[in-house]
């Protein structure tokens, strides 16, 4: 794949409908539903904590990151989290998700992040290889 034509900006209005179909890949443990999509879409673009990058080839979204930054005690300031992450599955292992992640690393380092933190159960090795350690366990309780 060439990259030279990849871009990373933050996401817009109308990348809606082009994003719905990598969440829809994404996700593995519900069923996105587009109605509730759309509404989550127009509010995380309205909210300044929120970073949605999308990842653009030849004008075609094929990857996204969306990710947010808070106010932590333990951190001594704000911290980010990467909430997903997603590529194409056939432009996988290409640099687009290595892209996503340093354009959200320099979005998080011009806020004041102390760190960065996600959670994973695919993607250990990718994150491993951007230099992020394995730190916690994860905890969940489906509602």
């Amino acid at each position: 794949m060439n990259l030279e034509s990849l871009s990373i900006r933050s996401a817009r209005e109308s990348d809606g409908s082009d994003l719905f179909p990598l969440v829809v890949e994404f996700a593995t443990s519900f069923v996105p539903e587009r109605g509730f999509f759309e509404g989550a879409f127009r509010r995380v673009l309205a909210d300044p904590n929120a970073c949605l990058l999308v990842a653009e080839l030849d004008h075609k979204v094929i990857g996204y990151l969306l990710g947010f930054d808070h106010f932590t005690f333990f951190a001594n300031g704000p911290a980010s989290w990467v909430e997903e992450l997603a590529v194409t599955a056939s432009l996988r292992r290409n640099g687009v998700g290595r892209a996503l992640m340093a354009r959200f690393e320099r979005w998080a380092i011009s806020r004041g992040s102390r760190l960065i933190a996600l959670a994973t159960r695919r993607a250990a090795a990718f994150y491993s290889a951007l230099g992020y350690e394995e730190s916690a366990s994860y905890f969940r309780r489906l509602l």
